[in-house]
């Protein structure tokens, strides 16, 4: 049943914005949610925190006009209850079911899709190159990206084509002309938004390690190779090859002070080395991973800041609110980092979660190879990113 097929409940539901339901959580707001997804939905991703209690009973267990005992009794009825779902009809039926059987219900705007669309931006206040660094957070998948910016001047890193308009904007109102927008490298869990900021007259920049793997618009933006630099005012954002999570993965120092590594080193874990040459290729893969990690990151200096493409749940942000940390304390708190090569490549190996959700056509869509409009691409990225070798956090094992 799609959710524009639901019929209006004859309760009066109120609904809440995705945005004022992650300020209730990130205030540490006890939450109780009521997910009436398909379990295979819920189970491959669903909003979680530990003030959230989650429930999941799927919608149509409400359809029948009287609703079994045994699912009523599953759901808290001394709270408030949230209720969401893909894109709001079914929850709104659901909650208009509970509140005529005096439950305390609320429904979710818009619902998953709606959640998808939050996109906040987080000033990284250890960054101490020159001019402003902010972090793009995109809770509802872990998405980072980064934008800086100095005496009229912006570049941005990483960015998602879902947000495109979004960064236009942010550059309008900062008073800056966004110069610049750079991948990391073909990423595998979101459609990449700089060929759409280069067509709105952005320089779009992507690796020229990454053009072999079958870009087909190359010759179209910019390529950044080892060693090239972008000036924005007077911070100068360095191109650093970091191949392993793929063969053109790139990372960009920001003013020597924030090494934004894309999928290569995150703040609790390493890279997964199989996204793109599959099982067989992913040994190789760590080991490429193991020397960019020893040879270009490590050797820093342990107060520049790691700041990654993603961020997982487990996680934890810095004080500022930002995904960020010092390489010293990673090197401090991960044990990876400080594993010989072949003890380092069996610890990765070992057990790295499921491959992100539709990854093969997301790779596809970045290379060019196939299109997507708008909504297809959204669609195609929902769900969590599975970019780390890790779903359970790295550091402090």
């Amino acid at each position: 049943m799609d959710a524009d097929d639901f019929p209006t409940p004859d309760a009066d539901v109120t609904s809440i914005e995705p945005e004022a339901l992650k300020g209730r959580i990130d205030d540490g707001e006890s939450v109780t949610l009521l997910d009436v997804r398909m379990a295979s939905e819920y189970e491959e991703w669903h909003i979680d925190d530990e003030s959230v209690e989650s429930i999941n009973i799927p919608y149509f267990e409400f359809l029948d006009e009287e609703v079994d005992d045994d699912v009523l009794e599953q759901i808290p009825d001394d709270r408030e209850l949230v209720v969401l779902c893909a894109k709001g009809g079914a929850s709104e039926y659901v909650a208009g079911t509970l509140l005529e059987r005096d439950y305390d219900a609320i429904h979710l705007e818009d619902g998953m899709n709606g959640w998808a669309r939050l996109y906040d931006a987080v000033e990284v206040t250890n960054y101490d190159g020159a001019g402003t660094l902010l972090q793009y957070q995109r809770p509802s998948s872990g998405c980072l990206g980064y934008i800086v910016y100095d005496d009229g001047e912006a570049a941005v890193i990483d960015p998602l084509r879902a947000f495109t308009d979004r960064y236009l904007d942010d550059a309008d109102e900062l008073g800056v002309d966004l110069k610049y927008a750079l991948d990391t490298h073909i990423h595998a869990d979101h459609i990449s938004g700089v060929r759409d900021l280069d067509a709105e007259g952005v320089e779009g920049v992507i690796p020229a390690a990454a053009v072999d793997r079958g870009v087909t618009y190359a010759d179209e933006l910019t390529t950044a190779a080892d060693g090239d630099e972008f000036q924005v005012g007077d911070a100068t954002i360095e191109t650093v090859a970091t191949p392993g999570h793929t063969t053109g993965m790139t990372s960009y120092l920001v003013d020597d002070s924030l090494l934004a590594t894309g999928d290569g080193l995150f703040i609790e874990s390493v890279a997964r080395p199989d996204l793109e040459e599959g099982d067989e290729g992913a040994p190789d893969a760590a080991r490429m991973l193991y020397d960019s990690l020893q040879e270009r990151v490590l050797t820093l200096p342990d107060e520049t800041l790691i700041g990654g493409a993603h961020f997982s749940d487990a996680a934890e942000p810095a004080a500022d609110g930002t995904y960020t940390a010092p390489i010293g304390d990673l090197v401090e708190e991960m044990d990876a980092l400080t594993l010989p090569k072949d003890e380092f490549v069996d610890e990765i190996l070992a057990d790295m979660p499921p491959r992100p959700a539709n990854y093969i056509d997301i790779i596809e869509t970045n290379l060019g190879q196939q299109t997507a409009d708008n909504e297809e691409a959204f669609t195609l990225e929902l769900g969590p990113n599975n970019c780390a070798a890790s779903q359970e956090s790295m550091a402090g094992d």
